[in-house]
């Protein structure tokens, strides 16, 4: 204003105040201050019709930008309805009575524990008509196992490292034990009054979209691991079927977020997904905390991001949605900016001296306003955002099509 007023043409304040409102006009901000609220409110919305719900802006910037994406296995990876397909006893002399003696002991203490194993094994011992007594004293002992009173006998139930910390041995089981975790099955050991009872083993079966989401995942050039509290052998075998490049095996509740940390530390950003009561620091440790919509109430508490159906699919899609939105702003933000560059200097009148032409105000306020238009026009193409992975077709027959399906009716006709 003050550059023309001084040696602009007659007369100058006319034609040094048209410059001026044309400066201001061109340089309003509103093209940038649209360019990520309106991509996010979109893409938000795109999320939501396809099942998933961002919990605040922020978890879009964090999943375009994870390195690295970590699962919790049971009630994730796997279906979480565990099946009990073997049960050996203990060759001992103390242990003259028959499996179904043995079974209804276990069972008697595993129907207390809120875990799905003690599901599986008092699912099991009700299939074969066991008369199940009480339980008494009760205790659950974090990440090891079960113990309680049955009919005066003490009766526990866990991992092989909680038989150990009782000063029991599991040696003589502990080929089956192995046999069991090579099949990808859970071996659980259990001991009445201090001595060796039998080993069981139980099957979780693996969602039939695990190993596809994982390949996805790896087509988006990230890395997959697999968190669990299962034995090392047993979690191997069950990453291996899936494909994936990492895993952390025996890893206690309170361990989980610790183990995060350490991937954050190694490989950046970190999503993570669970869906249990145990998985809320993990999923509160990680940059991005991918909730099971169909967990418990804490989980869904602690994540950024919630998966409204129990379907993994969802979570590439999301990964996929989050990065087309990081581009869409960026290119909001390449238009808006570059737009002010390129016409402020115009506007301003810097062609005057060479063509004798003079930005319109009107003009301006058209330019300025078809600036906005593009950002809006740019960030509504989100809605036509096409999912990568088809949504799964959540079926009964599906949830039943596992591998560990003949070992169950196997156990089941042997009882």
């Amino acid at each position: 204003f003050g550059v023309w007023l001084a040696v602009g043409p007659t007369p100058a304040l006319s034609f040094a105040f048209v410059a001026a409102v044309s400066t201001l006009l061109i340089a309003c901000p509103c093209a940038m201050g649209l360019a990520t609220p309106t991509a996010v409110m979109v893409a938000t919305g795109k999320g939501a019709e396809m099942g998933v719900l961002f919990r605040r802006g922020a978890a879009l910037e964090g999943l375009a930008r994870v390195h690295s994406v970590v699962f919790d296995k049971t009630g994730t990876l796997t279906e979480g309805r565990p099946e009990l397909t073997d049960f050996e006893l203990a060759q001992d002399s103390d242990n003259q009575g028959s499996d179904n003696d043995a079974l209804r002991l276990v069972a008697a203490v595993e129907a207390r524990s809120e875990h799905p194993i003690g599901d599986a094994v008092a699912r099991a011992a009700h299939e074969r008509g066991l008369d199940v007594p009480a339980a008494e004293q009760f205790q659950a002992i974090n990440g090891l196992g079960v113990e309680a009173q049955v009919e005066g006998r003490s009766v526990h139930v866990g991992s092989a490292r909680y038989m150990q910390q009782l000063g029991v041995d599991p040696a003589p089981l502990a080929g089956s034990a192995q046999r069991f975790a090579d099949a990808a099955r859970t071996p659980i050991y259990a001991a009445v009054d201090g001595r060796l009872l039998a080993v069981m083993a139980v099957a979780d079966p693996i969602k039939t979209s695990s190993a596809q989401i994982v390949q996805a995942l790896h087509d988006q050039g990230l890395e997959v691991a697999m968190l669990t509290g299962d034995n090392e052998t047993t979690a191997r075998a069950i990453a291996k079927q899936i494909g994936m490049d990492r895993v952390m095996a025996e890893v206690m509740p309170e361990q989980k977020a610790r183990e995060v940390e350490r991937i954050q530390q190694r490989s950046g950003k970190v999503a993570f997904v669970g869906d249990g009561i145990n998985d809320a620091p993990a999923l509160a440790q990680a940059d991005v905390g991918i909730a099971i919509g169909t967990g418990t109430d804490i989980a869904i508490e602690s994540g950024d991001v919630v998966l409204m159906r129990d379907d993994l699919r969802e979570i590439v899609n999301a990964i996929d949605l989050a990065r087309l939105t990081r581009r869409t702003i960026h290119l909001n933000f390449v238009w808006a900016y570059g737009y002010n560059v390129l016409l402020i200097p115009v506007a301003a009148g810097v062609l005057y001296p060479l063509t004798g032409w003079l930005l319109n105000p009107m003009a301006a306020a058209g330019a300025m306003s078809l600036s906005s238009v593009f950002v809006l026009t740019n960030s509504l193409r989100l809605r036509r955002h096409r999912a990568p992975l088809a949504r799964a077709a959540n079926t009964a027959a599906q949830r039943r099509d596992h591998a560990d399906a003949p070992a169950v009716e196997d156990f089941k006709r042997a009882a």
